[in-house]
């Protein structure tokens, strides 16, 4: 039960789209990535095959630059097509920047220089109109995106009224109305945006005469309706996302893998750990006639892939984070925290109730208040500047608290000094790697995932959770639901890529030239080792 951070490293990084709607939902994906996920993205996919975990027969493949961006903009598409999947409030939000940072203060300075600019500019004698013309023509571009491609009419109207050209020769001859087209682009705004907007286009339409002050107001509001416009978008296209979401995010990993071979070094050093403890765990080797000779049971690939997905929730997956979790990477994290917390919950109402005996059984108003009150305490206890060792001593003066508290009410004596002693002192103790308190929590904990993860549909019939955890019931079994939900998604995306994995792992296969991947693609000119999703083995 690791009781410290170990959140592993991303190995993820993304690249903004051309389009301009690719544009907002990419700085959805980009802040998803920080530089240190760049950095491990850096080592993953564009590391050369030599680093790989198994034996090459092939000499290094040579990346180039235009390929690891490819490589970025499929990895930016398949994070986002999964986050749309996965989760139903998915919404694209204005990006913010803190509010003291360098690069809003630059941004600020920038802003402001071109509105003054602009200010100066229609202040002159005569007006000066290059810089509004140019922010006509940008507002253009913005509502002629919001079109569907059949309004027509809204679209020739658009073009005729904000004809830059035209606007040129106006103002070359003094004649341009600059709040009269203003006054247009609002009206068509109106007409243009969703029902929650019609309050910040009338404050538009009763906005003062200075038309710098309004220009910032439109462009305000227009950056409110890309949004929606995004949001929207997302919407019409989760249902057929979701109808075609193991096929679209295998195909676009593929890509991703067919240029850049070493795209999978993360996932097969985190499947080769689980199947040499699968193999461990397998029975003794049973002898045959010859007794210079024995035959072990191979452990079959979804007993490895669910030993991998195991570790993952347990902590003990040290090293980077698998390439087919990346999508996850948030999601996955928080998971794995709240199992450590309810670890750490469960081996403390363990100590509790085990120590005081039956005086506070058949209390649950007791257990539930017991259990917020630790899960807040503990909150945060990844975090590298947490003190563990001072959160669980207040713990456990808490706790002593709320059961003499409870002993009062019940009008029987609270509890003795030596008792209280050995509650902060056990409840202390379950840092230690040896607790055995501690132990038999981590031991029930691996045996529940194991059977929720093996379950075929384990949100309609999840297992009972193992002795001893009880109290943590409904926590640990939202969480198991939660988890296997997850596994089994990714096992349907990725169990091609990880059967060619133990395949290569257990056999060594080696490459076959010409050959075709597990999509259908054609394989690389290097090791199994490189590439093994393109050499699945059926399943036994």
């Amino acid at each position: 039960m690791p009781l410290q951070d170990e959140r592993p490293t991303s190995t993820s990084t993304a690249a903004s789209e051309d389009q301009s709607s690719d544009t907002e939902l990419s700085d959805r994906c980009d802040s998803m990535t920080s530089a240190s996920d760049y950095e491990c993205s850096r080592q993953s996919f564009t590391s050369d095959s030599s680093k790989h975990s198994s034996p090459s027969t092939s000499p290094p493949k040579t990346i180039t630059m235009d390929e690891v961006m490819a490589s970025a903009r499929n990895l930016c598409n398949l994070r986002l097509a999964h986050e749309i999947i996965v989760d139903r409030g998915f919404r694209v939000e204005p990006s913010q920047l803190p509010e003291h940072s360098l690069q809003k203060k630059v941004k600020d300075i920038i802003h402001q220089t071109f509105w003054n600019r602009l200010e100066s500019d229609l202040n002159d004698d005569p007006p000066e109109y290059e810089h509004a013309i140019k922010l006509l023509e940008d507002i253009r571009g913005v509502l002629l995106s919001f079109l569907n491609p059949g309004a027509n009419r809204m679209r020739t109207q658009i073009m005729e009224v904000l004809d830059v050209d035209l606007i040129r020769q106006q103002a070359d001859n003094d004649a341009v109305d600059i709040k009269g087209l203003a006054t247009y682009v609002i009206n068509t705004m109106g007409k243009m945006c969703a029902p929650v907007r019609d309050e910040e286009i009338k404050k538009l339409r009763e906005s003062p005469d200075d038309i710098v002050s309004l220009f910032k107001e439109i462009f305000r509001v227009l950056d409110l309706m890309t949004m929606d416009y995004v949001n929207a978008t997302i919407q019409m296209i989760r249902p057929e996302l979701q109808k075609h979401s193991v096929e679209y995010e295998r195909e676009k990993f593929q890509n991703i893998l067919q240029t850049t071979p070493s795209a999978l070094n993360h996932t097969s050093a985190w499947i080769k750990a689980s199947l040499e403890e699968a193999m461990q765990a397998m029975p003794p080797a049973e002898k045959t006639a010859d007794a210079d000779k024995a035959m072990k049971a191979l452990p079959s690939p979804i007993l490895v892939i669910n030993t991998a997905f195991v570790r993952f929730i347990m902590g003990t997956h040290n090293g980077p984070l698998p390439e087919t979790l990346m999508t996850d990477e948030a999601r996955l994290v928080e998971m794995q925290r709240r199992a450590q917390v309810l670890q750490a919950v469960a081996a403390i109402l363990l100590i509790v109730y085990s120590s005081t005996g039956e005086a506070f059984t058949g209390l649950p108003a007791l257990t539930e208040r017991l259990k917020r009150m630790t899960t807040v305490l503990l909150e945060g206890m990844h975090s590298p500047s947490f003190n563990l060792a001072e959160a669980l001593e207040n713990t456990s003066v808490q706790i002593c608290c709320e059961l003499n508290k409870s002993l009062a009410e019940r009008g029987l004596p609270g509890l003795p000094p030596p008792l209280q002693q050995t509650l902060k002192g056990q409840m202390g103790s379950i840092t230690q790697d040896n607790n055995p308190i501690r132990a038999l929590v981590e031991g029930r904990f691996q045996q529940y995932f194991r059977v929720i993860l093996s379950i075929p549909i384990s949100h309609t019939n999840p297992p009972p959770v193992p002795s001893g955890l009880g109290l943590i019931q409904p926590e640990l079994t939202a969480l198991g639901i939660g988890y296997a939900g997850f596994a089994s998604f990714n096992k349907q995306v990725y169990m091609p890529f990880y059967m060619g994995i133990i395949k290569d792992l257990l056999f060594g296969t080696p490459p076959q030239e010409g050959g075709t991947g597990a999509s259908g693609a054609p394989t690389q000119e290097s090791s199994s080792s490189q590439s093994p999703a393109k050499q699945p083995v059926a399943s036994k």
